[in-house]
């Protein structure tokens, strides 16, 4: 049971992490101070890395911030494959995720934000090119987002404005 409620939980806090322990005891019918316990393991074990709140900067008026993925070749080194060089490249304020992929044509897919396409394009020749191990880089930018860990963005035009009658 305990690894059922432990996976149920995690399932709940994946879709909406803004739930009190209370609604999700409510939800699996089980006690809220189980939930808080299992919550607090979980967290402690490193099973729940942090909270997030998802925004669409698309829809603030004042953000210009733009997305990139860099697909990052790499010559990996003896004893430590690529762990060092991703360790590395994680530690940059500017990359919000490192990925090791599997039959692409780049080793370490970034994604990455920044003030501009100058700005990343910066970041990618001074921070990720220079760095020994590194063969090449890519650079694609995210033009929109339809949908991020999820959640669906809808744009303006998805809002129906007429008038509902009702008979």
């Amino acid at each position: 049971m305990s690894e059922d409620i432990r996976g149920s939980i995690l399932n709940i806090l994946e879709k909406d992490s803004r739930l009190s322990a209370k609604d999700i005891a409510a939800m699996l019918g089980t006690e809220e101070d189980i939930v808080k316990e299992k919550i607090q393991e979980m967290e402690k074990s490193g099973i729940i890395g942090g909270y997030h709140t998802m925004i669409n900067w698309d829809k603030y008026e004042n953000d210009e911030r733009v997305t990139a993925q860099i697909g990052v070749k790499i010559a990996p080194i003896r004893g430590e494959g690529f762990d060092r060089i991703a360790e590395r490249i994680s530690k940059f304020d500017e990359v919000s995720s490192v990925y090791l992929m599997s039959g692409a044509s780049h080793d370490l897919i970034l994604i990455i934000e920044g003030e501009s396409m100058k700005d990343i394009a910066h970041f990618v020749y001074d921070k990720i090119a220079p760095m020994d191990s590194v063969v090449s880089t890519a650079t694609f930018f995210v033009l929109k987002k339809y949908k991020e860990h999820n959640v669906i963005f809808k744009s303006d035009k998805d809002v129906d404005e007429r008038i509902q009658v009702l008979l």
